[in-house]
């Protein structure tokens, strides 16, 4: 993992949280209200008498524009987005809204980090992240959503935005949090981002200007009360993990020419069996289509069909050979998949084997003749 823009903190024994999904902490805001800019302006009359004589007297006129409460709403669309190891293009899916009485630009950027994560779990990093505005309004991220900002946002109207980012294919981690952070900016121009505002609230008030308060009181770990930001976090949840997936290989003198099984050497026509105990050492997650293959050494003959698999493994040895396989490919027992062959040309053995759990481990041999 590595800072981005946070401090993050790595303690042991984390607790994993299966489901989660924080927004900017608040209540639902009220309306936005009047539009900012708006002129409000009144007069006041005095009517009197002179003489019997009604008169009336009007006062000048009081005006004051409507001042900008900046205030929105980031929230998760949907819980954490379950994803596989090298998942390409995974999809996280929030929600803004414009609580401010006015059209709003809003700056969207992405935080990766361990904030909270000695509660979330948090324990990798996924990569080439990019954020993007759902063009239209469906929830679902395709090619033709490209924006990376929310332009022209009315007030009370809500965008969704999703964070799309690849899940790499060699860890055994669990759980990748990544936070939304959304920035209100200014509005009033279709064609490019508005700035970032800039709060008046801790100076005079000014009637003929439109003043900027901030009103998003969301304080929370890693974000301040009234500062134009809100914030959101879900993760990436892997639901199929990498196993660890061992192969032990060792070779046995059985028969030699002069010998035969007595005390046989590695003499000139002495057969070696290779052994290759293939074994998972992850809990309840299979490795599904375990392809072997090893490549005949120089000065040795493969013996024709000696190609067994499902024998006994003592250590890294075959105690004892398993069922057979034909060098032209064949299937050890009905409807196992488990298959294997010989090709002469690349002098290579092959086995595959559909599926290696943590329960047993797989033996798999074959002969050669030392030349």
């Amino acid at each position: 993992m590595h800072a981005k823009g946070v401090i993050r903190t790595l303690m042991a024994g984390t607790a994993a949280v299966v489901s989660f999904g924080t927004a900017s902490a608040q209540t639902a805001p009220p309306p936005a209200g009047t539009t900012a800019g708006t002129t409000i302006t009144n007069t006041a009359l005095a009517s009197y008498t002179v003489n019997g004589v009604e008169q009336t007297a009007e006062s000048n006129a009081a005006s004051f524009v409507v001042d900008l409460k900046a205030n929105l709403t980031v929230a998760p669309l949907a819980g954490n987005t379950p994803v596989a190891i090298g998942e390409a293009d995974a999809v996280l899916k929030f929600t803004v809204t414009n609580n401010t009485n006015g059209t709003q630009d809003f700056i969207l950027s992405s935080v990766q980090s361990l904030i909270g994560g000695i509660f979330t779990g948090d324990n990798f990093d996924v990569g080439n992240i990019r954020i993007v505005v759902d063009s239209d309004g469906n929830n679902t991220y395709t090619s033709a959503d490209t924006a990376t900002y929310i332009n022209e946002l009315p007030a009370d109207q809500t965008r969704t935005v999703f964070i799309v980012a690849n899940v790499p294919a060699d860890q055994q981690a669990a759980l990748a949090t990544v936070t939304l952070v959304a920035q209100i900016a200014a509005g009033g121009d279709a064609t490019q981002q508005g700035d970032a505002l800039v709060s008046n609230g801790l100076a005079a008030n000014r009637d003929g200007v439109v003043d900027v308060v901030f009103a998003d009181n969301d304080s929370g770990f890693g974000d301040l009360a009234f500062n134009g930001y809100g914030r959101s976090t879900l993760a990436y949840e892997i639901t199929t993990r990498n196993v660890e997936l061992s192969i032990a290989k060792s070779s046995t003198v059985i028969s030699d020419p002069v010998n035969d099984i007595g005390f046989p050497k590695a003499i000139p026509g002495a057969i070696v069996r290779y052994c290759l105990i293939v074994r998972n050492a992850t809990t309840l997650t299979p490795a599904r289509n375990v392809n072997l293959t090893d490549l005949i050494p120089a000065n040795t003959t493969y013996e024709a069909n000696s190609i067994t698999v499902g024998g006994i493994g003592l250590g890294n040895e075959c105690v004892l050979d398993g069922l057979p396989l034909s060098d032209a490919g064949g299937t050890v027992l009905p409807l196992s998949g488990i298959t294997g062959s010989y090709d002469a040309t690349a002098r290579k053995v092959s086995v595959t084997i559909p599926t290696v759990t943590s329960l047993l481990p797989v033996a798999a041999s074959f002969r050669v003749k030392i030349n």
